[in-house]
């Protein structure tokens, strides 16, 4: 399995709707936990799983191409 930079700009939905919700709670966890302990690292991951959760789609998901994405019908 090998990384491709060029397609991890492909911006397309990668990440399912499942998936979603997941990265949405525990990024929403880490971001309340890293305001009571003063964690950068915490409020960075935090961020990131809440961004990847809200849009639907994860660069490393791309380069790896990796697709979550129940799409049905195709």
């Amino acid at each position: 399995m090998s990384f491709d930079f060029k397609r991890m700009m492909k911006f397309e939905n990668n990440v399912g709707e499942k998936e979603k919700k997941y990265r949405l709670y525990g990024g929403a966890a880490l971001l309340l936990i890293s305001v009571f302990t003063a964690e950068i690292a915490l409020l960075l991951v935090g961020l990131g799983l809440v961004a990847t959760g809200y849009s639907g789609w994860c660069p490393v998901y791309s380069g790896l191409n990796k697709n979550t994405n129940d799409v049905v019908g195709s």
